[in-house]
């Protein structure tokens, strides 16, 4: 018999009852599904109808962000220095392609330039934003394009289209002042969350560049133009099938930036230099305008536009000639004989005779040291004016102290040194002019400043460093002779038209001392026996330039003397020429500097500068009417200083001119250079 438990009903109403309970739950379970199904389904097609159809909608179409064109930059008539070219490139979309590896297989057997980046190629396209295209190659060849798009479908998340990259047509002429663009870095992205701001959108896109240096950086914000958006539909694999076209917002270009340099000037000025390092800086005395502003030697831009190969960037970097720094803004040099003008200004603020007249023998003994100056010969009886125009370092030598180090670098401020200026490029080296209060700081254990060191502040060595754009602001002030020039760089932006830099302050100085200087450089570059009388001679007629000579001392040379010309490069002295023209009526300014030169400032910048100056002139209508007009007539027999021919407005010109400034006094014989131990600071023959 089993020992199972059964269930025993005592009769059928009992069962009956069970079997009622039973169904009427069952029934009521179904029937409370069944009403939250069609309630649920009533919310979804009804109440939430709208917001799902916008999710179906969002899920169908794909809104990408274009980067907008970047904005123009062109020189002062128009001519395009920095614009965008059309480019053939291949972009990969990472939530397109199944396998990401396997697509860069098969695009490397298409492109295999490709397989070198891969890694860089996987890391940026897994950075991106979803469905965000990635550029994988940049100017493809039309054969390239056209195999990518042969083998299109075999290739998912792959694309080939056409878009604009930036292009500098003039290659290294502009590469400093301009600069280049380049992708947006984590850097870049941190200085901007830095400063409390949250970086726009379109930084994330990874084909979106951004400004480095010079004015593509400065002026990124202006340049760079609002982001438009392409709102396309994807099939379920999220591939593009179409795109729609109302929905889509076209991108605003960039504004457009006028600069004030001249392609003609600018890229004459960056020729001139060939091999030789340096930089130069040609201005309009009138207004402050900057016609050039190079720096050489120079590089492509356009090799950071797609991104510069590690190898071609560090032989730029490692280069002893430092091509990829600014010499003219950033650069400091000593500004050797090319400072006496400023110097000449001082020893005329305190109260110094311009006629006195210091014996030149060769030196100067001082403190027991002898200051050689550049003529061993030594240069006899020198004043003012002639001392500028032969350059005679004794001469400024003996009267240093008399004006002082704390004067000479006030006036040297007044002229434009040691200070910044508002171009549009920041990041300028100030330069150094050292004073009284400098020393306490820079010297704590020596604080004092001792009179020996005024002699070599005079001739423009010692702690003295400036900038070229210091130097042609300083010469544009001298031959404008009434405001403290300030240069220019912007023209416009976007239509709008920048402050000029003839706007400013008058200068702190007499036209009676401007005349002594501005007729002592004429001197130089038009009297025979001038330091740059040969280099300075421009062959445009009646227009002459008035100009300086420099050497400047890169290193002490100790006991020892200037090294041989072809000593190593980096040791030899630089070469500076700095001048104005037309001498009787000022129009432009020029400042050049050689970094290490072969010889020195006439041998090496003088002729350089003319030929800059000289494509300046012919460029200016005015200026070339006057070179075309005849020349006068030759007078017959020498004419002196007071028989000096005028023009019809009262004027003194030509060799009159240089020789009306030329006065006499008695002689102040300096200490002797005879004997005494070797140079202790020295220029070299200009």
């Amino acid at each position: 018999m089993s020992s199972e438990p059964h269930i025993f009903f005592s009769d059928v109403n009992e069962r009956q009852g069970s079997f009622l309970r039973r169904t009427f739950l069952l029934g009521g379970g179904m029937a409370l599904g069944t009403v939250a199904l069609v309630g649920r389904l009533a919310q979804l097609q009804i109440v939430k109808a709208e917001e799902y159809a916008t999710l179906a909608t969002n899920n169908q179409f794909n809104f990408r962000l274009v980067p907008p064109p970047r904005g123009l930059i062109k020189d002062r008539h128009g001519v395009i220095v920095a614009g965008n070219r059309p480019s053939f490139r291949v972009l990969v979309v990472r939530d397109e392609t199944k396998d990401l590896d396997q697509t860069l297989d098969l695009l490397g057997q298409l492109l295999p330039d490709t397989v070198e980046r891969r890694r860089t190629i996987i890391r940026e396209v897994n950075a991106a934003p979803r469905f965000s295209p990635v550029p994988v190659k940049a100017d493809l060849t039309w054969e390239e394009f056209s195999k990518v798009n042969l083998h299109a479908a075999e290739l998912p998340g792959v694309m080939a289209d056409m878009n604009e990259a930036r292009y500098y047509p003039h290659g290294g002429a502009y590469a400093h002042v301009i600069g280049y663009v380049a992708k947006v870095s984590d850097r870049d992205v941190k200085a901007i969350r830095d400063k409390g701001e949250e970086p726009p959108s379109i930084l994330f896109n990874p084909g979106f560049r951004i400004g480095r240096q010079g004015v593509e950086k400065s002026l990124d914000a202006d340049l760079r133009g609002e982001a438009g958006g392409k709102r396309v539909e994807v099939d379920a694999r999220g591939r593009v099938v179409a795109e729609d076209v109302a929905g889509s917002r076209a991108a605003v270009p960039g504004a457009e930036v006028v600069l004030t340099l001249d392609n003609d000037v600018q890229n004459r000025a960056l020729e001139v230099f060939g091999e030789e390092s340096g930089s130069c800086v040609v201005m309009d005395v009138r207004n402050g305008d900057i016609l050039a502003m190079v720096s050489a030697p120079s590089f492509d831009p356009n090799l950071f536009v797609s991104g510069v190969p590690s190898k071609v960037y560090r032989a730029l970097a490692d280069y002893e000639r430092k091509p990829l720094l600014d010499k003219a803004i950033y650069g400091t040099f000593p500004p050797g004989s090319t400072f006496k003008m400023t110097t000449a200004l001082a020893f005329l603020d305190a109260g110094i005779d311009p006629k006195e007249r210091v014996v030149c023998s060769g030196g100067y003994r001082y403190g027991g040291r002898t200051f050689r100056c550049w003529r061993r010969g030594g240069h006899g009886a020198m004043d003012m004016h002639n001392a500028i125009k032969n350059s005679c370092d004794t001469y400024f030598y003996h009267l240093s102290n008399r004006a002082g180090v704390d004067r000479i670098s006030r006036v040297a401020e007044d002229l434009g040194y040691h200070r910044t200026y508002d171009i549009g490029i920041g990041g300028q080296s100030k330069g150094l002019l050292p004073t009284t209060e400098w020393v306490k700081k820079a010297r704590p254990r020596d604080p004092v400043w001792h009179p020996g060191e005024t002699l070599s502040v005079a001739i423009g060595q010692g702690a003295v460093s400036i900038t070229c754009l210091q130097q042609a602001v300083m010469v544009s002030r001298l031959a404008n002779g009434r405001k403290a020039i300030t240069p220019r760089l912007i023209k416009s932006i976007g239509g709008k038209e920048q402050p000029s830099g003839g706007d400013v302050p008058d200068l702190p100085f007499s036209n009676e001392h401007l005349d002594i200087v501005r007729a002592g450089m004429a001197a130089v570059a038009n009297d025979v026996t001038g330091t740059a009388y040969r280099a300075s001679q421009l062959g445009l007629g009646d227009i002459k330039m008035a100009g300086k000579t420099g050497t400047a001392q890169s290193r002490d040379y100790g006991t020892g003397s200037r090294g041989p010309r072809d000593a190593v490069w980096s040791r030899r002295d630089h070469a500076l020429f700095v001048a104005f023209a037309p001498h009787d009526a000022p129009r432009y300014a020029i400042a050049l500097i050689i970094q290490h030169a072969p010889s020195g400032g006439a041998a090496d910048a003088a002729p350089k500068a003319r030929e800059v100056m000289k494509v300046a002139l012919l460029k200016d209508p005015e200026m070339r009417a006057r070179i075309e007009r005849p020349l006068p007539p030759e007078p017959v027999g020498p004419i002196g200083a007071d028989e000096a021919e005028l023009e019809p407005g009262g004027e003194v010109t030509g060799q009159a001119a240089v020789e009306a400034f030329t006065p006499r006094a008695p002689a102040v014989r300096a200490p002797t250079a005879s004997s005494g131990p070797r140079p202790y600071l020295s220029e070299t023959p200009q």
